[in-house]
């Protein structure tokens, strides 16, 4: 049985869809349920969708109303109940597309319900330019060799060695208000990354970039 989650919510649409055959669950937000259709997405491999529906108009509530989920509790967010709904239906790991873009304070939003979903699910986000998802304290990745890596403490990390990274960090320490590792790169095939306490958000980019004699 596949045990990944794939779910959409309402950011910027895709450029292209993952392969569908990889998911043993797929659902959206009631928002992003109108650039999935938009953007020819097959609509009947959607588990569910979530949301409040305020604002759908047309056929498509009758023909997948048996799939709606009405969640009307305005102390969480969409994404914020829709995996809880995936949490429910015993899936752990979710990718999830639409995170970022668009009003930022939704983006921050989503990174502080992924926040708070850290210890009970694997998530990981993709947008155009990068996937990023909170890292335990001993972390390696592989093939990202010229790769944007950014680190983003949440809110602090401490006792941090890097490997792998163009500017590595030895024993060093992140805090959102003084000292953040954003716009690194990886000058080796994988990276590795210990810390000792705090919680840290990692970003790779999804294409090889070109630095001047630097490394």
């Amino acid at each position: 049985m596949k045990d990944k989650a794939l779910l959409f919510i309402n950011g910027d649409p895709p450029k292209s869809f993952p392969t569908l055959h990889d998911y043993g669950l797929i659902a959206c937000t009631d928002g992003a349920f109108h650039y999935l259709k938009r953007l020819g997405f097959p609509l009947d491999q959607l588990d569910f969708i979530s949301g409040d529906f305020d604002s759908h108009t047309g056929s498509d509530e009758n023909v997948y109303q048996e799939k709606f989920i009405l969640t009307l509790d305005q102390d969480k967010t969409d994404f914020h109940k829709a995996l809880e709904i995936i949490l429910e239906r015993g899936f752990h790991t979710i990718d999830v597309f639409g995170a970022s873009g668009g009003e930022q304070d939704h983006f921050l939003g989503n990174l502080t319900v992924a926040y708070s979903f850290k210890d009970r699910l694997n998530l990981k986000f993709y947008d155009e330019f990068s996937e990023y998802y909170f890292i335990p304290k001993s972390f390696k990745v592989n093939q990202v060799k010229n790769k944007m890596i950014s680190l983003y403490p949440f809110p602090s990390v401490e006792n941090i060695t890097t490997k792998g990274l163009n500017w590595p960090l030895t024993n060093g320490s992140l805090n959102i208000t003084s000292r953040i590792g954003t716009r690194n790169f990886a000058i080796e095939d994988e990276v590795s990354i210990e810390y000792e306490s705090g919680d840290l958000l990692f970003f790779a980019g999804l294409e090889e970039i070109e630095y001047p004699s630097i490394y």
